[in-house]
């Protein structure tokens, strides 16, 4: 975990955690350019599709930003939970909260998530849940999905959640992905899919 001194990260709103064990939590956001929490109603909608995924799950939210994703999940059961986040004044304010709410199942790491992604998984055990919610109009969703299955870091049957711009077209995904839930919200198109073993699609 990152542990940064002196931080000079400014607060510019809340996050609310919806459930859980820190449920009705507000934790402080930073203003940075591209910066948007997740909404809570979408988050409530994503984590009703989950909650038999996420008790006991090992968590991996990309481009992390604030951490809407990846605090909620640790906070409803989560095993591990480890936040990418490439900007190091939402890297501070993502460890001064994770340190508010003692989690210890919480890593947070300042790192290109693309280049990350790259480097592939030395770990023995993989990601059974991936949450991918970079800036909008950029090219970073189709290439965080083909790094996430080609380098290994998936589980078997990993869930993986996409967020994207309403108007912009779906990604082109791996063959063995299948997306089983998908809801628009304002400006936002939101996405659950469903991985298969590479080769059983």
């Amino acid at each position: 975990m990152i542990m940064p001194r002196n931080s000079t990260a400014q607060a510019a709103g809340r996050l609310r955690i919806i459930g859980g064990k820190w449920r009705s939590r507000q934790l402080p956001v930073i203003a940075q350019p591209g910066l948007r929490p997740t909404p809570d109603r979408v988050r409530e909608t994503l984590f009703n599709w989950l909650q038999a995924v996420v008790p006991g799950a090992r968590c991996l939210d990309l481009f992390a930003g604030s951490g809407a994703l990846g605090i909620e999940a640790a906070s409803r059961g989560a095993a591990e939970v480890l936040l990418i986040e490439q900007q190091a004044d939402a890297c501070k304010m993502l460890t001064k909260n994770v340190q508010a709410l003692a989690a210890s199942n919480i890593e947070i790491q300042q790192q290109d998530a693309l280049q990350w992604l790259q480097r592939g998984n030395a770990r023995a055990a993989a990601y059974d849940l991936v949450f991918i919610d970079p800036p909008y109009d950029s090219p970073l969703l189709p290439a965080a999905c083909q790094l996430l299955e080609a380098n290994n870091w998936l589980a078997d049957e990993a869930c993986i959640y996409f967020e994207l711009a309403s108007n912009q077209v779906l990604p082109e995904l791996p063959a063995n992905w299948e997306i089983i839930r998908g809801k628009k919200a304002g400006q936002v198109s939101y996405h659950l899919v469903k991985r298969s073993q590479a080769g059983d699609a």
